[in-house]
């Protein structure tokens, strides 16, 4: 969905909810049925609670992308969103509120809002809705996609996508899987490319959906588009067997019947996200701020036990391939890697002072790091970050390495916890599996276990 299109959603909401004002305040103060000393005020609680509604549905994820959403899925989401979002007014407002005679009549007023903020509200997104489907069956708004593949299986998606022109799918170009293909595909629909060369149609084409026509049982082929499409801007979805189907490992998203499996999708709703960085900060400023005679005590130790600066800050790849120095207590000599250049650390790794070793084992060396997390490059919970000249070596030899950097790195992770410290690209690769596991099921829960895990890996000495 386009940013035009969100505008537009955003300032329906507006009107919808401030119509639910209106209709509510006519209801409380105007019609006479109840009395008040002072009459409340109109314009001044209508503009606090339209903000409000604003963050609750930003919150609920409803100003995301309404492309993989039938109707029902939206007034569902709208559905939960204004139920929540009157019962924090119900606890945070109107159980104090003496001036409508008695508690019976604030839970029949809180009910009776509820009603008009979800029939309004709901009944804005479901006229919205209705004008969308028939703009892209008319052909406008649609999104350019490209359909990758295998010719057999990609004439039968082609065709079901012709007959849901309310899909928004515009396919503009078919990508095989073998380079020799040639011509047309189907339809007057041309060959545009072969896989190895995904980025350059995505960017040349303005490509916004790659639909891919593959089996998912044939991983290595389903990689290698996955692959090619790291770093891209788009949104993947294959067409999922009809066992994976009735075995339940496929979660999809059905519009009109049309089943799709959209690839790495972001798991992690949107207050979610609010919670998780807020959590972040909390918990790094409270670590940091309490334990400052400790890691000053750290401080001195480690210019007791050898030369050089305290701190040591190195370059790393986060989020979304942007670089930024990362800031840990030193472990090693000064100038470990001036002669050998970047290498992989190991267990007994001789360039590792005496108190270095100490830190590593209590994680104690990572803790500046919650300074990179207070400044928004890493979170608490996260893959590793890791330096440029390893993210460009293992990119080239682990398919899918690059999808590591679509979340914050983190402190500690998924991939931390299960696996030992990187020593060999072999080690990388078990850990590329742990975060792409990580990034799959991201949520709140998922960060809990996480912590605890680490926790249990501080204080059992497990570290290295």
């Amino acid at each position: 969905m386009k940013l035009s299109s969100r505008v537009v959603a955003f300032l329906v909401d507006i009107v919808t909810v401030n119509m639910a004002w209106t209709i509510y305040y006519l209801f409380r103060v105007k019609s006479g049925l109840l009395v008040y000393l002072v009459e409340p005020d109109y314009l001044l609680p209508m503009a606090a609670i339209c903000v409000y509604w604003v963050v609750i549905f930003f919150l609920f994820g409803l100003y995301g992308s309404w492309y993989p959403k039938s109707r029902f899925d939206e007034i569902a989401t709208t559905f939960r969103a204004t139920l929540v979002g009157v019962l924090v007014l119900f606890f945070a407002i109107f159980f104090d509120d003496h001036g409508v005679g008695g508690p019976t009549y604030a839970r029949l007023l809180i009910f009776v809002y509820w009603l008009l903020i979800f029939g309004f509200v709901g009944g804005g997104r479901i006229l919205l809705h209705t004008m969308h489907r028939r703009l892209l069956v008319a052909g406008i708004g649609t999104r350019n996609t490209i359909i990758v593949g295998i010719e057999s299986r990609a004439s039968k998606l082609y065709e079901q996508i012709q007959h849901y022109p309310a899909l928004g799918y515009d396919v503009v170009g078919f990508v095989p899987m073998s380079p020799d293909t040639g011509g047309e595909f189907s339809r007057g629909v041309p060959v545009v490319g072969d896989v190895g060369t995904l980025p350059d149609i995505i960017r040349n084409l303005g490509i916004r959906d790659v639909l891919i026509a593959l089996d998912s049982t044939d991983h290595d082929r389903l990689l290698s588009v996955i692959a090619a499409c790291n770093g891209q801007d788009v949104s993947m979805k294959i067409i999922p067997d009809l066992y994976d189907i009735i075995s339940g490992q496929a979660r999809t998203n059905q519009i009109y019947g049309f089943p799709l499996i959209e690839i790495s999708t972001q798991l992690m709703q949107p207050w979610e996200k609010v919670v998780k960085r807020t959590m972040d900060i909390a918990l790094s400023f409270v670590i940091l701020a309490v334990g400052f005679p400790f890691w000053a005590l750290v401080a001195i130790a480690i210019k007791l036990d050898s030369r050089g600066p305290v701190f040591y800050l190195q370059d790393r790849v986060g989020k979304d391939e942007k670089h930024f120095r990362v800031i840990k207590f030193r472990s090693m000599h000064e100038g470990a890697e001036k002669t050998s250049g970047p290498v992989w650390a190991n267990k007994e790794d001789p360039r590792v002072t005496r108190v270095g070793r100490l830190m590593r084992r209590l994680r104690i060396d990572e803790v500046p790091q919650f300074i990179n997390v207070l400044d928004g490059d890493m979170s608490l919970i996260g893959p590793r970050p890791e330096r440029p000249f390893f993210v460009e070596q293992l990119s080239k030899e682990i398919p899918l390495y690059k999808r590591r950097l679509k979340v914050r790195p983190g402190i500690t992770g998924w991939a931390q916890v299960k696996h030992k410290y990187d020593e060999s690209v072999d080690d990388v690769r078990k850990k590329v599996e742990y975060d792409l596991y990580y990034i799959e099921n991201m949520s709140l829960r998922m960060d809990f276990k996480i912590f605890l895990n680490t926790i249990a890996v501080v204080l059992m000495g497990k570290g290295h």
